[in-house]
């Protein structure tokens, strides 16, 4: 694992799922976490719900961890099949709808409108503003956006992402991309 770095916020579904989590990720653990957080941090600053929270948690979590659990970039099905077995287990099976949603869909590239519509389209821009490294905002604090950058560095998550694309881009040349939807 990278160096941990001293965090200032923490949640308590975020700490217990990596938890469990950490060494399937092994190596990449600061680096994902790090991501992991400041999208979760983006949700918050996007939606003040704190009925919302729990959920941005879970999702924030879950929804690129297939790429360690199933070893591929292709990794939505099995994100989503990972936060359904826990949300099973949890006995949070009234929430496997809506968290499966904003997993699946947290790569579109447009407006998500329908079902659970609030929280699908915050994850999913939070998630935009993190993997643009800021520059998209969508109109929201960019001097917050920035400073949850700074407390939570980037460890070479994006450089990670942008190897793995390439590797699966040389592998499958027609879906170089398959985890981004319309």
């Amino acid at each position: 694992m990278s160096k941990p770095f001293r965090m200032e916020y923490s949640n308590e579904i975020i700490e217990e799922l990596f938890q469990r989590f950490g060494p399937v990720i092994g190596p990449d653990y600061y680096k994902y976490r790090n991501h992991v957080y400041r999208v979760f941090l983006n949700c918050l600053l996007i939606d003040s719900d704190k009925t919302n929270e729990a959920k941005y948690a879970l999702a924030a979590v879950f929804h690129d961890i297939g790429i360690w659990t199933d070893h591929t970039i292709d990794y939505l099905d099995p994100s989503v099949a990972q936060a359904k077995s826990y949300l099973n287990q949890a006995g949070r099976a009234d929430l496997i709808e809506e968290i499966s949603l904003m997993i699946h869909w947290h790569h579109k590239v447009s407006t998500h409108y329908g079902k659970y519509e609030k929280t699908v389209e915050t994850f999913r821009k939070a998630d935009w503003i993190d993997v643009s490294l800021g520059v998209l905002t969508f109109g929201f604090d960019k001097h917050i956006i920035s400073e949850n950058r700074k407390k939570l560095p980037n460890g070479g998550f994006h450089w990670f992402l942008i190897k793995k694309t390439s590797a699966n881009f040389l592998r499958h040349p027609l879906n170089p991309l398959p985890m981004f939807t319309r």
